[in-house]
């Protein structure tokens, strides 16, 4: 982790943020040679998770499932379709809706996916003992109960204020 020289020692956010950003990259990277990068992966996975549960998922409810913006979703599901990772399809109770399940080739590719992940967990979470260990959980339960709590505080309802005067106008104005 990148040090601060002589500054005050790392925050809880600073060390959570450094974590994430490092697994992300790590998860892009171990993900590349099978043609995924992580958002894609979040999505083929949750979708495989909730196709073993007998679920087909409307884009909606798989965004809400997977905690990505639906919006993002969609960006996702168009490239995964063009890969021939997974299959969009009209709803025909709600033509709003639109269908998500995994083609044969999207199950072969997402099933390697999850041994290649399950492996970066357990190199990410060695110093704790392993995937399996009473550390990891324990740390996992920390985290959760964080997760949880953080939704329940973040401002993302309420707008960005910036201490920009300029910034203050647009926002003023309806521009932003």
């Amino acid at each position: 982790m990148p040090t601060r020289g002589d500054g005050p020692a790392p925050t809880i956010g600073y060390v959570v943020w450094h974590l994430s950003l490092r697994w992300r990259v790590a998860l892009d990277r171990a993900l590349a040679p099978i043609g995924l990068t992580h958002a894609q992966y979040a999505l083929l996975a949750s979708l495989y998770g909730l196709s073993r549960k007998g679920a087909h998922p409307s884009q909606r409810e798989l965004a809400d499932y997977s905690g990505l913006d639906a919006m993002y979703v969609s960006k996702l599901a168009r490239a995964l379709q063009r890969s021939d990772l997974i299959e969009r399809a009209g709803n025909p109770a709600d033509p709003r809706a639109v269908r998500l399940t995994l083609t044969k080739h999207g199950v072969e590719v997402v099933t390697a996916a999850v041994a290649i992940v399950r492996r970066l967990h357990d190199r990410f979470l060695e110093p704790l003992g392993g995937r399996s260990s009473q550390r990891s959980a324990a740390l996992k339960k920390v985290l959760e109960t964080l997760l949880r709590h953080a939704e329940s505080v973040e401002p993302m309802n309420r707008p960005f204020v910036s201490t920009s005067r300029s910034a203050e106008r647009r926002v003023v104005r309806g521009r932003t």
